[in-house]
């Protein structure tokens, strides 16, 4: 790791954040002079009516969603004029846009109130098809096929397991359940986006240890933009995420734990996401098979909402998680 390794990666970053900053206004402009705004959630996964849900998230009715353009679109554009490192940043760019793609069309239809968004039957095959694409190039492209054992001295195991073909399975639900999970925890103004900014941050972390300065330099442009995003997101919101920004940034994170052999850290590096996720997982489990609820609202931000915390406290309380839990993955990953 040099001196110029760490400028580049950091010059990268504040160019990203200074791009996403200065290009906020048009973006904002065009979202609320079209009225951009995704209907809130009228009713729960089993078809009741979100009561309560609605009563906590009145106020952020007609609030602009893709507001994750300004972060993907920021990131993609100053990686393929500025990171000249090809080879390590094509696959996750091609990733990066191709999800943000996906939840954009869903975002949009839902706006326009077309349909309610893309079926959940339509977001999974396109989300396999793409996860799909990524983990064949890392098997047959790339030769990936070895999983890192993360601190494996210290558990007397050896460094890399060799999983051959099942490589690709493990990829692509990697890739689909994250990009759900991110999308599942982006419910608070400022929440996802600290969460991912923390992260992509012990990703970094781990790419320039192992000298991937491309990567290290694409996990920066992302953290640069994500921080730009989180000036205007942070409560009360200028506008949202929304599925464009989620899906994107989730499936990227998953794809740059595997292009780090990180993919191990990820329940650590990205804890947040997979707590929120299986809260839901075990909330819809619960209703299904034992008739009754396991939280008052799920995934878990919303029951700490109905709780009584207030929004800003459940945010900052989950940047800390998110934070700590982001460092000890980097740590490990280091050992």
């Amino acid at each position: 790791m040099t001196t110029e390794n760490l400028i580049r990666v950091f010059s990268l970053t504040a160019i990203s954040f200074l791009i996403a900053i200065l290009w906020t206004p048009l973006l904002a402009h065009f979202l609320y002079k079209y009225r951009i705004a995704k209907q809130i959630r009228q009713r729960t996964w089993d078809g009741e009516p979100a009561k309560l849900f609605r009563k906590m998230h009145a106020n952020k009715s007609g609030t602009p969603t893709m507001g994750g353009l300004l972060v993907w679109v920021t990131a993609a554009a100053v990686t393929v004029v500025f990171n000249l490192s090809r080879s390590q940043t094509w696959l996750p760019v091609f990733v990066l846009v191709a999800s943000g793609a996906l939840g954009f069309i869903d975002d949009f239809l839902n706006v326009r109130g077309v349909v309610r968004g893309l079926s959940i039957k339509i977001k999974f095959i396109f989300q396999f098809l793409i996860a799909g694409l990524g983990g064949w190039w890392f098997f047959y492209k790339l030769e990936f096929s070895q999983i890192r054992i993360p601190a494996n001295e210290l558990l007397g195991l050896p460094e890399f397991l060799d999983i051959g073909w099942a490589y690709i399975p493990l990829f692509i639900l990697t890739v689909v359940f994250l990009t759900n999970a991110v999308n599942i925890t982006d419910g608070l103004d400022g929440l996802s986006g600290g969460a991912l900014a923390a992260s992509f941050g012990a990703i970094l972390g781990i790419a320039l240890v192992q000298g991937q300065i491309g990567i290290a330099a694409f996990a920066g442009t992302i953290i640069g933009a994500l921080l730009a995003f989180l000036w205007f997101n942070i409560y009360p919101a200028r506008f949202f995420m929304g599925d464009t920004g989620a899906f994107a940034l989730g499936a990227t994170l998953a794809v740059l734990a595997f292009l780090t052999n990180s993919v191990l850290l990820l329940p650590i590096v990205g804890f947040v996401f997979v707590i929120e996720a299986l809260s839901s997982l075990a909330q819809w489990a619960s209703k299904k098979y034992l008739k009754r609820k396991v939280f008052l609202v799920a995934p878990l931000h919303h029951h700490f909402e109905a709780a009584g915390w207030p929004e800003t406290k459940v945010t900052m309380r989950f940047w800390v998680i998110a934070t700590v839990c982001a460092t000890v993955g980097l740590v490990i990953g280091l050992i």
